[in-house]
């Protein structure tokens, strides 16, 4: 039963940049900001993010569950503290950007992000190999993120 609850702390905490971006994502038509942004031609409609972004925060969190109940020889202070600062990145990366409308801070944030996330992807392998590859579609993200984000400060 422990490990259920494990589990389900695990899920919910990396679901918390999800849950402050909520707060700051566009609205559609009343997005007035968003609306007049010039885009990069592969910006996926905003249904796409509302179907990824809960999938990757399920596989975050079933990642860091993993690395919670792994009887490793290995310190997992790293792994807890980068977890840690890529989510702060992560929900930070939505306020700057659609809170905020700093684009151009908010790509050197998705920057620093991605080089977080590989960090911690890399310590992660070090104790749970299946967590380390539940990381990767996370990373894939993040670059096409990137590239959004880029192309949008770019393009304005």
């Amino acid at each position: 039963m422990k490990k259920f609850w494990l589990f389900i702390l695990a899920v919910v905490i990396s679901f918390v940049p999800g849950i402050i971006g909520i707060f700051f994502a566009p609205t559609g038509a009343s997005d007035v900001w968003y609306n007049a942004l010039n885009k990069p031609m592969l910006m996926p409609d905003g249904w796409v993010f509302a179907v990824i972004w809960p999938i990757l925060y399920l596989l975050l969190g079933i990642a860091l569950y993993l690395i919670i109940v792994d009887k490793t020889r290995f310190s997992k202070t790293t792994s807890y503290v980068l977890f840690g600062v890529q989510m702060v990145l992560n929900a930070l990366w939505t306020y700057l950007f659609f809170g905020l409308n700093l684009t151009g801070i908010a790509l050197l944030i998705i920057i620093t992000l991605i080089g977080f996330s590989i960090w911690m992807m890399i310590e992660f392998k070090k104790i749970s190999r299946p967590a380390f590859y539940l990381v990767w579609p996370y990373i894939i993200w993040l670059a096409f993120a990137l590239y959004l984000n880029g192309v949008v400060v770019f393009l304005n």
